[in-house]
């Protein structure tokens, strides 16, 4: 065999041998992989916009772990749910306000196939000082189950606010130096908010006998005492976040409207909530926090919202009800239910109007 011949013999041999030894290292990698449980997954990031709501719930370390083991990195901006529609979408994988109305507006300008997910849920109630609490009992305009919850009586709370009643006109006010003016809650901006335009669906549906508005007549009949209830807070927020932080630091008005969740994640994360009474409407609207696909990646991520148990059970430790899983809220809670009506025993949930009919409502009370 002549040099060149002998060469080239060599060259293939080495060629071979570090074709095995590059595959058997490949493979070698593999191996240690699985055998030190690597269980990383390329992340596939998702834009959206949510309702303030629910930014803790996003923001939780262990929430953006769940996800990422699923492989879904969040970018989530906070929006009213009402004002969403507004915002340009084109470049967002979802939208996720608190409630169906908006939600069935957004539904309307994606192509996405399917309809909105709604992984969860959470009743409005109205916070109160004990106080304050003890003489809306004692005046009629609420019942007491205990020291810390019990039921806000909608007709008769109308009835006074369309009589611009004052605390200092109630009974036992006495004792409470803070409790001046007229009585009012504290909601946010219908115009821009599910919570603020959830208290008029509430309210409307009290004040007009049970019915649903559909119409401008509907809409005329309520006009009047809905005008006040917004009118007499003055400035409002276009979240529910600002006001529920005064109330507990003991600042603002003793009567608030949050929501349910806002409550029980206090609750379960050991919170004082001090002299803090929980009172349900009688009639409230429950508002079901609503995902809409905008790409094949939001609806992705939405259905794992839904069906992933893990991060079901880190939306019911930041107060949340599951859709379908109503036992993983009452477990969860079930060392707090002086504060928590875990069944919402005697609630009557009002139906909402059209996203048209409410936003029209909305747009009455500013005049």
């Amino acid at each position: 065999m002549g040099f060149r011949e002998h060469a080239a013999c060599v060259r293939r041999i080495v060629g071979i041998v570090l074709a095995v030894l590059l595959i058997g290292g490949v493979a070698v990698a593999v191996v240690a992989g699985r055998d030190s449980k690597d269980t990383s997954t390329a992340t596939k990031t998702v834009r959206g916009v949510i309702g303030s709501e629910k930014a803790e719930f996003f923001a939780d370390p262990e929430v953006v772990k769940a996800l990422a083991a699923k492989g879904f990195n969040v970018k989530a901006e906070t929006s009213g749910s009402w004002a969403m529609d507004q915002l340009p979408l084109k470049d967002y994988d979802f939208a996720f306000p608190g409630s169906k109305a908006p939600a069935d507006e957004l539904q309307r300008k994606s192509s996405v196939k399917g309809g909105p997910i709604r992984p969860f849920y959470s009743p409005l109630v109205v916070v109160a000082h004990r106080g304050a609490a003890q003489v809306l009992a004692d005046n009629g305009l609420a019942t007491l189950s205990g020291k810390s919850s019990g039921k806000l009586l909608m007709a008769p709370y109308l009835k006074a606010a369309k009589a611009d009643r004052t605390w200092q006109q109630l009974k036992g006010t006495g004792k409470h130096a803070e409790l001046t003016g007229t009585v009012f809650i504290t909601s946010t901006d219908p115009v821009a908010s599910n919570s603020g335009a959830l208290y008029l669906a509430a309210a409307s549906y009290v004040a007009d006998g049970g019915r649903v508005a559909a119409d401008d007549a509907a809409i005329d009949r309520t006009a009047p005492l809905l005008k006040k209830l917004i009118q007499v807070q003055g400035a409002q927020q276009t979240s529910s976040d600002a006001p529920f932080r005064d109330f507990i630091s003991g600042v603002g008005n003793p009567l608030v409207l949050v929501y349910e969740s806002q409550v029980a994640s206090l609750l379960l994360q050991k919170q004082d909530l001090g002299d803090l009474v929980v009172l349900y409407p009688d009639t409230t609207v429950s508002s079901d926090h609503t995902l809409v696909p905008l790409t094949d990646s939001g609806r992705q991520f939405g259905e794992l919202l839904s069906t992933d148990r893990r991060l079901r059970e880190l939306a019911v430790r930041h107060g949340f009800r599951p859709q379908g899983a109503a036992a993983e809220f009452t477990a969860s809670t079930a060392g707090h239910t002086d504060y928590i009506d875990q069944q919402l025993t005697g609630i009557r949930q009002a139906p909402v109007p059209t996203a048209t009919v409410l936003r029209a409502m909305a747009r009455r009370t500013r005049g």
